[in-house]
């Protein structure tokens, strides 16, 4: 049984895309949050997706993913804290010794990538474990223990868990290239990153 439950926040408000949204552009042919969504799936840990209440095409691109769980989040505004509130929450129910945050929007992310950070929190389950790119520097996923829990579960406004992540050692584990580091906000980052894959 998989220790580790896997959090997914998608109830942003995909803002900065000019009125598109990012999570349901095409990678690797599924919409964006249908593949992070089957990507978490393939680690055999449980996974929590939350939607805003009105995110009804976000809802309809993970109905062919059974086994996910789903959360709806009234308030988009709020961004990442409200996700990972609930996400806290629902990893209290699972039992679970780890909680992996893994954003929606970066789609260079491997299933592989997922394995590793879980078998590597595994040897050091009371700190944070972080992904870092191949310069070092830091990104997503992120495992917080279970102590942390009930920390989560308080935090407020759109730095995620910024304030808890400062205040705690934190493991690095790198990733390959920028997996770790690449989301992509805008349409112009669309851009960019799809012909960085063509060339």
């Amino acid at each position: 049984m998989c220790k580790v439950v896997i959090l997914i926040p998608a109830a942003g408000a995909s803002s900065r895309m000019r009125g598109l949204d990012k999570l349901l552009e095409p990678v690797d042919g599924l919409p964006l949050l249908a593949r992070q969504a089957a990507m978490a799936l393939q680690t055999d840990c449980a996974v929590l997706v939350t939607v805003p209440t009105d995110g009804s095409r976000r809802q309809a691109t993970l109905k062919p993913l059974p086994g996910l769980d789903i959360a709806l989040l009234d308030d988009p505004s709020e961004g990442l804290a409200a996700s990972i509130r609930a996400g806290a929450e629902w990893a209290k129910t699972q039992h679970a010794e780890g909680l992996m945050v893994v954003l929606a929007d970066m789609p260079d992310l491997q299933s592989h990538d997922l394995t590793l950070m879980i078998r590597t929190f595994k040897d050091a389950s009371d700190k944070v474990l972080r992904a870092t790119d191949v310069t070092g520097r830091a990104g997503h996923p992120v495992i917080f223990p279970a102590r942390l829990f009930s920390a989560l579960t308080e935090i407020q406004g759109d730095t995620g868990a910024r304030d808890i992540l400062r205040h705690e050692e934190v493991s690095t584990l790198p990733l390959p290239g920028y997996r770790a580091t690449t989301d992509l906000d805008t349409p112009e980052d669309w851009a960019a990153w799809r012909q960085r894959r063509m060339s």
